[in-house]
């Protein structure tokens, strides 16, 4: 797995092997609006993530997750705080999302 200094430099990196699309993440799904695409936990996958945090700030902590929607043609990314500052989410779309041990 490559690993990135910046967020930016992961985002660009990502974009160049085509995680072109832009997911947000709601509390059941993940939403691409350029698509008005809802998918569930079980209509993605994680194919990499990236934990970053902030040089000057240790609450400036954010993930990026290269994601792939299964049984489309779509591949893209999602940036999400962790720690006390993520998004709430259900219990699946935590699951499918949770960070692996270190």
């Amino acid at each position: 797995m490559e690993s990135y200094d910046t967020l930016t430099e992961a985002l660009q990196a990502l974009r160049g092997q085509g995680y072109t699309a832009d997911f947000n993440l709601r509390p059941d799904c993940l939403y691409c609006a350029a698509y008005d695409l809802k998918l569930p936990p079980e209509g993605f996958q994680v194919d990499s993530l990236f934990r970053f945090e902030g040089d000057t700030d240790p609450a400036d902590q954010s993930i990026l997750y290269a994601i792939t929607a299964t049984g489309l043609d779509l591949r893209g990314v999602l940036v999400n705080a962790y720690g006390v500052y993520a998004d709430s989410v259900t219990a699946a779309m935590e699951a499918k999302l949770r960070l692996p041990a270190v």
